[in-house]
C-alpha cells in the first residue's frame, strides 16, 4: 500500500461493507474528497513558532483551511521555562503554561489554534529503564490533562489525534481515545538526543497508531513491518516562498555580496549527513569557483582541511525567510549527502525548495527514489568525479526554458499537492474505522444520487 490511490484500497474499502457494490463505490468516490468539518488535534516537534516552519506546523495549516484544528505546542520542560525566561517566545506563553482556561494562542488563522502545555520534568538525559519510563508517563498525563480540559470546555464530542513525529511522547492517543490516531514519519531517528528513547518510543507509536504516514519509501517499508496501515507520502516545496529567488527586484544577500566568482552554494544544517570527502575533492578542483554553505555548522563533523580552503565560506545560519535572496545568488545548488543506511530514508525538504527557485540541483545518490519526483531537474552523482562533472553541466542549464521546467516540476510537488492527498488518507480512515459516520455518509450518498 504504498500509493495512497493504489487499487488495492478500492478492494479495501469494498471489502470493508456489507452494502451492495454500486452504494460501496459511490461511497469510495466520496472517500476520495479531502478531510471536512471535523476536530484534530496535531502534536507537533517543533514550537509553532520556530525559526523555520516544521513539516507539523505546515499541515496543520492546510487542515485548518477545512477543519477545526488545534496544533499542540513542543512543550516547554522546567529546564526550558527557567531559560528561555527573557525571551519574547516564553513571554507569548506565561498566561498560558499554568492556566488551562488560557491554554489557547491565536493564530490569524480561523479555525487553526495552538494549544499551550504546561511545563514538564526534563528527563531525556536518563537511561532507558523503567524509572524514565514512570516519569515519563507522568510527563504523558500532563500533557493529556490539558488536551482534555479542551475537550471538555470546548464540549468536543469526536476528534482525530495525529503525533507529527513527536516520537517522545508515545502515549497520548491511549489516554484520550480519539476516532482516529495518526503517525506522521517525516525523518529517521538520527541523532543521540533523539535514539536514546526514541527508538523504543517510536515503535509504541507505530504498533497502536491506526494509520502511519512516512515521508520516504525506506521509512515506509520500514514502518510497514510493524504496521499494516502504513502509507507514503514524499515531502514538498513552500513554491510561493521559495519562488522568489525567481523575482527580478529581490536583491541577492548581503553575506553573499563579497563572495568572488560563480556560487555553487548549499543552504541547510551543515552535519553528519554531508559527504565531506566528494565535497573536499571538487573545491580543490575548482579553485576559481566559490563554494557556499548557508546554515548551523556542526564543526565536529567538518574537516579543518575543508573549511581552510580559500574558496569554501560558511556565512552562518540564515533565516528561512531569506532563503530566497540566498538562493538567488547560487549559480547551482547542492545536496552534498553520504549515500548510508540512514540518508536513504530522508526526502529533503531543500531539493524541491531549490527547484523552486529555479536553480540546477547537483545532488549526491543518496535516495534512489527522488528521481522519480524530480525529472530532469537534478543531477544525480555517485563518486567526486561525477560531480565535478555534474556541476560543470549545471552551470549550462541557465536558460528560460531551463528554469521554467524546474520550476514547473516544484509546481508538482507542493505542499497543496502533497496534504491533499493526506487529507483524502484520513478522510478515508475515519470513515472505515467509524461505522456510525460512516452509514451517515453512506445515506447522505445516497440522497443526493437519487436527487
Amino acid at each position: 500500500m504504498c500509493n495512497i490511490f493504489d487499487n488495492n484500497f478500492l478492494k479495501i474499502t469494498i471489502n470493508s461493507y456489507r452494502q451492495p457494490f454500486v452504494l460501496n463505490y459511490l461511497c469510495f468516490l466520496q472517500l476520495n474528497m479531502e478531510l471536512k468539518n471535523q476536530t484534530i488535534f496535531i502534536l507537533g516537534i517543533t514550537k509553532f513558532d520556530a525559526d523555520i516552519e516544521s513539516t507539523s506546523f505546515t499541515t496543520a495549516k492546510f487542515l485548518a483551511q477545512d477543519n477545526d484544528v488545534y496544533y499542540i505546542d513542543y512543550p516547554y520542560t522546567y529546564k526550558d521555562y527557567l531559560l528561555d525566561w527573557r525571551t519574547d517566545r516564553h513571554k507569548k506563553r506565561r498566561r498560558s503554561f499554568f492556566s488551562a482556561e488560557s491554554s489557547l494562542l491565536s493564530t490569524g488563522i480561523e479555525r487553526l489554534k495552538v494549544l499551550v502545555l504546561p511545563p514538564i520534568l526534563p528527563i531525556n538525559f536518563l537511561k532507558e529503564d523503567r524509572f524514565y519510563r514512570s516519569l515519563l508517563s507522568f510527563n504523558q498525563n500532563l500533557i493529556a490533562d490539558r488536551i482534555k480540559a479542551v475537550i471538555a470546555s470546548k464540549k468536543i464530542v469526536k476528534y482525530m489525534f495525529i503525533n507529527s513525529f513527536n516520537f517522545h511522547y508515545p502515549d497520548i492517543a491511549a489516554r484520550l481515545n480519539p476516532c482516529l490516531s495518526v503517525y506522521h514519519c517525516v525523518d529517521p531517528l538520527i541523532i543521540h538526543y533523539d535514539r536514546r528513547h526514541g527508538l523504543v518510543s517510536e515503535d509504541i507509536i507505530v504498533r497502536k497508531s491506526d494509520l502511519i504516514v512516512c515521508t520516504s519509501k525506506q521509512l515506509f517499508i520500514e514502518k510497514s513491518l510493524r504496521n499494516e496501515n502504513t502509507f507514503f507520502i514524499p515531502n514538498a516545496a513552500d513554491l510561493e516562498h521559495c519562488s522568489k529567488a525567481l523575482d527580478k527586484n529581490l536583491k541577492i544577500h548581503s553575506k553573499l555580496a563579497n563572495i568572488q566568482g560563480l556560487i555553487i552554494g548549499y543552504f541547510g544544517n551543515i552535519e553528519r549527513r554531508m559527504d565531506f570527502d566528494i565535497l573536499n575533492s571538487i573545491a580543490i578542483r575548482n579553485p576559481e569557483v566559490s563554494f557556499v554553505f548557508a546554515g548551523p555548522v556542526s564543526y565536529e563533523y567538518v574537516p579543518n582541511s575543508f573549511m581552510k580552503l580559500k574558496n569554501v565560506h560558511f556565512i552562518g545560519r540564515i533565516p528561512y525567510q531569506e532563503m530566497p535572496s540566498v538562493l538567488k545568488g547560487f549559480n547551482v545548488a547542492l545536496i552534498p549527502f553520504k549515500k548510508d543506511h540512514v540518508s536513504s530514508t530522508i526526502f529533503p525538504l531543500k531539493l524541491f525548495e531549490y527547484i523552486g527557485a529555479g536553480k540546477p540541483v547537483v545532488s549526491t545518490n543518496f535516495n534512489d527514489d527522488l528521481m522519480d519526483y524530480t525529472g530532469d531537474a537534478v543531477i544525480y552523482c555517485k563518486d567526486a568525479d561525477e560531480f565535478d562533472a555534474g556541476i560543470k553541466y549545471a552551470l549550462t542549464l541557465s536558460g528560460q526554458e531551463d528554469i521554467d521546467q524546474r520550476v514547473h516540476i516544484a509546481s508538482l510537488n507542493t505542499w497543496d499537492v502533497r496534504l491533499s492527498e493526506f487529507s483524502k488518507l484520513l478522510s478515508r480512515y475515519f470513515y472505515l474505522k467509524n461505522p456510525q459516520e460512516r452509514e451517515e455518509l453512506e445515506m447522505n450518498t445516497i440522497s443526493r444520487s437519487n436527487g
